[in-house]
């Protein structure tokens, strides 16, 4: 499998004692690598923001449209392509100087759930999770059932399966999340980020009710409508569901001049990166 690193140019002055934050970034079928870094301008906020991005790039022999197989079992309890990703972080933490602390991983729609599940089955190596019109944790377990799970959510292994994730790590540490939506997405139907959601509460065990958040459509159209359910932990932000109107299955403020992105924000990689500077690992 390959990957392409990004390093920024002008990296942060407490780098040398600290170690740059890395992102690994997933990409979503009929994607390569390459592709997904510029649509979503991941390293133009990386420089500013002075995070090391990873983007590992899924085989066309594995499978023909380079999705990963978030629907598979063995995949969901920690196989398949996830011991190779992982490994891939280890080299590239042992050759430059990462902080361990400030690992996250990211990806939309199948690297959606693909990152989620390496989040999951390692999550003493991830500080938070970043989820673009993913499906749902779980479920699924063959193509057809894949196909199931994108147009109308899991049902009830939603519950299970993040049971099942804190039955595997009796010491689960949470997984800060970050989930962003299209309202019309019919790929992968919002069904699945409540689902999502619904996960994630209950795996960084939370019980309290959201702060939510209207922000209105820009002028000109450069801004969709979308709401923001922010759910804390004393004054931590543990997850952040953006809900964004109008957009269907695209990256929220990426390149139009590439697939899979719209050009109306907000911007998902902005959001992504501000939410993950303020999560690290213990």
């Amino acid at each position: 499998m390959s990957y392409w690193l990004y390093l920024p140019n002008n990296p942060p002055e407490d780098t040398q004692r600290k170690g740059l934050p890395l992102l690994v970034m997933l990409h979503g079928c009929h994607q390569t690598a390459t592709q997904f870094a510029q649509g979503t301008r991941m390293n133009q906020w990386a420089e500013q923001m002075g995070y090391a991005v990873l983007y590992p790039q899924q085989l066309v022999s594995t499978h023909a449209q380079r999705c990963w197989k978030w629907y598979d079992r063995a995949t969901q309890e920690g196989g398949g392509d996830v011991p190779i990703i992982v490994g891939m972080i280890d080299k590239v933490m042992t050759q430059y100087a990462i902080d361990r602390s400030r690992i996250y991983i990211a990806g939309i729609s199948a690297g959606a759930g693909m990152a989620n599940i390496v989040a999951l089955n390692h999550p003493h190596l991830f500080a938070a999770v970043g989820l673009h019109s993913g499906p749902v944790f779980g479920a699924g377990h063959n193509t057809i059932g894949a196909l199931g799970v994108m147009q109308h959510g899991a049902a009830l292994r939603a519950d299970a399966a993040a049971h099942e994730v804190l039955t595997r790590h009796p010491q689960f540490p949470g997984m800060p999340a970050i989930l962003i939506q299209g309202a019309g997405d019919n790929v992968v139907r919002p069904i699945n980020q409540i689902q999502l959601a619904r996960q994630s509460q209950l795996l960084n065990r939370l019980s309290a009710v959201p702060k939510i958040t209207h922000k209105p459509q820009g002028r000109s159209g450069r801004h969709n409508a979308h709401q923001l359910h922010d759910f804390y932990e004393g004054r931590k932000l543990l997850l952040r569901v953006a809900h964004i109107a109008d957009l269907e299955h695209a990256w929220s403020g990426g390149d139009p001049a590439l697939a899979f992105n719209a050009k109306a924000g907000p911007d998902a990689s902005k959001m992504m990166l501000e939410f993950f500077s303020r999560h690290q690992r213990g």
